[in-house]
């Protein structure tokens, strides 16, 4: 009977620590970054970026980042309001969801790293894109982790539906080319939720 008692504790202890890990993260929008570049001239590279994301992670490892499209920054204000108007379509805001393995971060000490895949869904002004790369993660603390891209993802401009919007930004700026090839980055910090 005591053998029972026992067992029944140590079961009840494995539910509570599995209930204890499993969580959900919010992600923390001043401390992240959403990036991507654009080649033009050949030879000419810049940086833009989004100034507003917000994003979650479920439970069950499904991860949501929202885009606030207004936010994008070319260092350029005219640039800006032509993405706005011809890249975006004026939409307000663009997706990312993905899938990742909450066990390989549930594993993770503070300090330690890991790489992860990750299979995802860019959503944005009505055109659906797949994504797939491998993501760093760190645990930073108990309650905080760093995601990163591992490698560089690119998006084609044809698979996200912008190629017009693009055709429009060469012609207003006289460009010969601009790259379709559009490489991502980011950095995301999520905070475990209480």
């Amino acid at each position: 009977m005591k053998m029972l008692r026992n067992a029944a504790f140590g079961f009840g202890l494995v539910l509570a620590a599995a209930s204890a890990q499993a969580q959900t993260w919010t992600l923390e929008s001043s401390a992240s970054k959403l990036a991507f570049g654009s080649i033009k001239f050949n030879d000419l590279g810049e940086v833009h970026s989004f100034k507003s994301i917000d994003g979650a992670v479920a439970e069950d490892g499904t991860v949501t980042l929202g885009i606030d499209l207004s936010s994008v920054e070319t260092n350029i204000d005219i640039r800006n309001e032509r993405m706005m108007e011809f890249v975006f379509k004026n939409a307000p805001r663009a997706t990312v969801t993905a899938q990742i393995d909450m066990g390989a971060l549930e594993t993770l000490g503070v300090g330690d790293s890991t790489v992860i895949e990750a299979d995802g869904v860019v959503s944005l002004i009505g055109n659906e894109v797949d994504l797939f790369g491998d993501l760093f993660v760190m645990r930073l603390a108990t309650d905080k982790v760093l995601v990163t891209t591992d490698s560089m993802i690119f998006l084609t401009t044809a698979d996200a539906g912008i190629d017009g919007g693009v055709d429009k930004l060469k012609e207003l700026a006289d460009l010969p080319i601009i790259s379709r090839a559009v490489p991502v980055t980011m950095r995301l910090i999520f905070d475990a939720d209480s």
